[in-house]
């Protein structure tokens, strides 16, 4: 998009570009989530990329043709970095599920976002240039034209909100996402693994998960381990090298798949057979079992061990 990140502010949506040095103060999760879906539009293959996008990156990463300005063609100009300050509880919420939180992670990764934590609540959420600055008041929801988003409402002009807050934010701490980017899960089981195994996990983690207050939001950080240990499984990885891939992936620890691949053998979905090795350690491969085994696709997949945590 030639115009870069959009908030949808009446009577048309603005563009971020216009701000100098952007600084959004005190937003809540939907204006967070809002704050995302805007770089998603502006630029879908550094944010939300799909598995055909990562595995067109990694042939040409891995033929030396390098990449283009982080994955896709907008201008730099066009997608300032926007600098946020936020509540944990608010940045909980927004990134409560995997697909959500991934779209966050991408922003922090590629210093689109710099997002820091708010000590204390403000009247309003804020957004702020070095040389103007407004309240956002929520609105209502949009119609069908815009996809029925909820859209602020600007009011004010203030130029002293940028200095205001310039300084809090500079003494604040950086918020720690645990949730990593789709970019990074496909890389971290591609170079594990392969590019088959990376792009089942990613397809297993779209699938809405029907237990979400709001499926658009992705399966919880647990249901996201559980999901992507189930594939490397039915794909017959070595365990340890499924664990490690989830560590490089940024799921979790090998310590946390060890409990995850407890959790689905009591389940009766998983065993480990010995692998023959002339020299060194035993390893021990995965096999699929019961559901799992018989599950064919992501959904199948997802199904077979929902209510695996529970």
């Amino acid at each position: 998009m030639a115009s870069g990140p959009s908030l949808p502010l009446p009577p048309e949506a603005f563009p971020l570009r216009e701000l100098s040095d952007p600084l959004l103060v005190d937003p809540g999760p939907r204006l967070l989530r809002a704050v995302a879906e805007a770089y998603r539009e502006a630029a879908p293959a550094l944010v939300d990329p799909t598995v055909a996008d990562l595995a067109d990156l990694a042939g040409e990463e891995s033929a030396g043709g390098g990449e283009s300005e982080e994955g896709d063609h907008t201008p730099p100009d066009d997608r300032p970095t926007l600098r946020v300050l936020a509540g944990e509880s608010a940045v909980d919420a927004a990134t409560a599920g995997f697909r959500s939180a991934s779209r966050i992670a991408a922003l922090l990764d590629a210093s689109a976002v710099d997002l820091r934590v708010l000590d204390a609540p403000q009247p309003n959420a804020v957004l702020a240039g070095a040389e103007s600055g407004f309240a956002l008041i929520e609105g209502d929801r949009g119609g069908a034209s815009d996809g029925g988003k909820f859209r602020w409402h600007r009011v004010g002009d203030d130029a002293s909100l940028r200095g205001r807050y310039g300084s809090r934010f500079a003494e604040a701490e950086p918020y720690r996402l645990r949730t990593p980017s789709r970019r990074r899960v496909y890389e971290g089981f591609a170079s594990r693994c392969d590019g088959a195994v990376a792009a089942a996990v990613l397809r297993a983690l779209d699938v809405p998960d029907d237990s979400s207050v709001d499926e658009t939001a992705g399966p919880s950080p647990e249901e996201t381990r559980i999901r992507a240990y189930a594939v490397g499984a039915r794909e017959a990885v070595l365990d340890r090298t499924l664990r490690r891939a989830c560590e490089d992936a940024g799921l979790g620890s090998p310590s946390t798949f060890t409990r995850v691949k407890r959790l689905l053998r009591e389940a009766g979905l998983v065993e480990t057979e010995p692998v023959p090795q002339p020299v060194g350690r035993p390893r021990t491969r995965l096999v699929a079992r019961g559901a799992l085994a018989a599950a064919e696709g992501p959904e199948e997949t997802v199904a077979a061990v929902r209510g695996v945590a529970d």
